[in-house]
């Protein structure tokens, strides 16, 4: 899978806000298997960009393609499809079932889009400090670990791109790197891509590229 954006811009942006982005009105390819950081500083969009690589919002001009197609116009089953075998996604917000368990946020997600064996589940949370927050209910835990939770729940469908946006806005940098870790981890299993949308640059995170908004 390829993703490309060409000349896209939010209708919303005011020029200013674009005139020096590495982003808006360029011509990118995202390839699986690349490793791309977006820097983005508060008020340029990131979350938007985020929401339009995963088809959410069409408030933009210029394309973006998924297999040089542009997803503005292919239909919702198909973009279904792609979310579940292509591209996951942690979200800013994270969209977490609070009144389920943390278990059962995974479980969920794996069952709708298998890629791993349940017990799997037992051995990322155990590596995320969060194994025994598994049978309590999502919305009683910290904010720091329910990303912990979105970013477990990410990693358990099949995806040829994972995104990711503010996702260790809440956690120390020891827990930042765990995660992170099991990212990479999980994205080179698959051979997949990863694109990392933050206020600032990473230390931890070795993108081979970094786009600045």
């Amino acid at each position: 899978m390829e993703i490309s954006l060409n000349n896209i811009i939010a209708d919303f942006l005011e020029k200013e806000k674009t005139n020096n982005s590495e982003v808006w009105q360029q011509k990118i390819l995202f390839k699986e298997g690349s490793k791309t950081e977006i820097s983005a500083p508060s008020g340029s969009g990131k979350t938007s960009l985020i929401h339009f690589l995963y088809g959410l919002r069409k408030d933009y001009n210029g394309t973006i393609l998924f297999d040089k197609k542009n997803i503005k116009i292919i239909d919702s089953a198909q973009l279904a499809d792609i979310r579940a075998m292509q591209l996951s996604i942690v979200f800013q917000d994270l969209r977490l079932f609070k009144d389920f368990s943390v278990l059962q946020n995974l479980e969920i997600k794996r069952t709708l889009s298998p890629y791993h064996k349940q017990s799997l589940i037992n051995e990322m949370a155990e590596r995320l400090g969060i194994v025994k927050k598994l049978s309590q209910n999502a919305g009683t835990c910290s904010y720091g670990e329910q990303q912990r939770i979105a970013i477990i729940r990410a990693l358990q469908q099949p995806f040829s791109f994972i995104i990711l946006d503010e996702p260790f806005s809440h956690l120390d940098e020891a827990n930042s790197e765990k995660s992170m870790a099991l990212i990479e981890e999980e994205a080179a299993k698959r051979g997949a891509g990863i694109i990392l949308a933050d206020l600032q640059h990473n230390t931890f995170f070795k993108a081979d590229s970094i786009l600045h908004l």
